[in-house]
């Protein structure tokens, strides 16, 4: 008699969904993206030190973002019908496996790539930011002391704005609310294909949703201050039910700009981040169960 919830069995299906997404060589993103980061720290040296960090974390930021929403979405979209298509799926529910570990499994598995690529790709960018840091310290000391005008206390200026825009602590916590968006997404895709007809569909329909959830809060005024008729009220009090508050995971541009994020509104941001994922998780259960294979 199996166990009605298996942690090895969850971690097996992860592992196995991990190296399932590698096959597809997704993960060549990561090549680009240090690319595009060393070409970012070490172009445009004719800007002021505080302008070439925010360049170089603009950039980085921004391809954060892109990798983990474009794997979020369409790396699980693929997982269902690939495992269909190959009868793997028929093969895992002919064992002792509940559906429910089986998505599970596929959640944690795309959600395990997405934090390792996240985490490599947030070592290279500190290495990054850091040497450009470094160097355009060194090159702002270097310009004061040929002016004249290296004073202890012009020297402690560039250093703050310097430090403000370097590498922190902050920075990190701006990858993690990355990831912690990406997970959402995740859980929404995966809820999504246990009813789709297709991948298309589930990326297209994935896409549009999490569009609509980063302007959830004007949705949601919206539907508020009763403007527009019933019609209008009611889907928009339907978008703002189905589409989850992307807005809560914006904290990227405070990051960029050297502001700091408290403890609490980080723990708000991962508190909603489960609650979406567990919601969501619970939903993909509840269709998956009832889906014919």
């Amino acid at each position: 008699m199996s166990l009605p919830f298996s942690i090895p069995r969850i971690w097996t299906l992860a592992a196995a969904t991990v190296t399932q997404l590698l096959r597809m060589k997704i993960m060549g993103f990561l090549l680009v993206f240090c690319v595009i980061v060393v070409v970012a720290g070490f172009a445009f040296p004719v800007m002021n030190p505080e302008q070439q960090l925010k360049l170089l974390k603009d950039v980085s930021f921004g391809a954060l973002q892109l990798f983990s929403m474009v794997i979020a979405i369409c790396a699980t979209a693929l997982l269902l019908p690939r495992d269909l298509e190959d009868r793997t799926l028929y093969t895992i529910l002919a064992k002792p496996v509940p559906r429910f570990e089986y998505l599970l499994g596929k959640l944690f598995g795309v959600l395990i790539l997405i934090g390792s690529g996240l985490l490599l790709m947030d070592i290279a960018f500190s290495a990054v930011l850091w040497l450009r840091e470094s160097l355009v310290l060194a090159q702002s000391v270097a310009a004061l002391q040929q002016e004249g005008t290296a004073t202890p206390e012009a020297i402690t200026q560039i250093k703050a704005i310097v430090g403000k825009q370097g590498l922190t602590w902050n920075l990190h916590l701006g990858v993690v609310a990355i990831f912690l968006k990406a997970s959402v997404i995740t859980a929404l895709t995966l809820m999504i294909s246990c009813f789709a007809s297709s991948t298309l569909f589930t990326i297209v329909i994935s896409f549009l949703i999490t569009i609509a959830g980063h302007g959830q809060g004007l949705i949601r005024d919206y539907f508020l201050s009763g403007q527009g008729g019933m019609f209008k009220m009611l889907f928009s009090a339907l978008l703002a039910i189905v589409t989850p508050d992307m807005a809560v995971f914006d904290i990227v541009d405070n990051v960029i700009n050297g502001e700091l994020v408290t403890l609490p509104s980080f723990g708000l941001m991962a508190g909603i981040a489960t609650a979406y994922a567990i919601g969501y998780s619970v939903v993909s259960h509840l269709l998956f169960v009832e889906k014919e294979l």
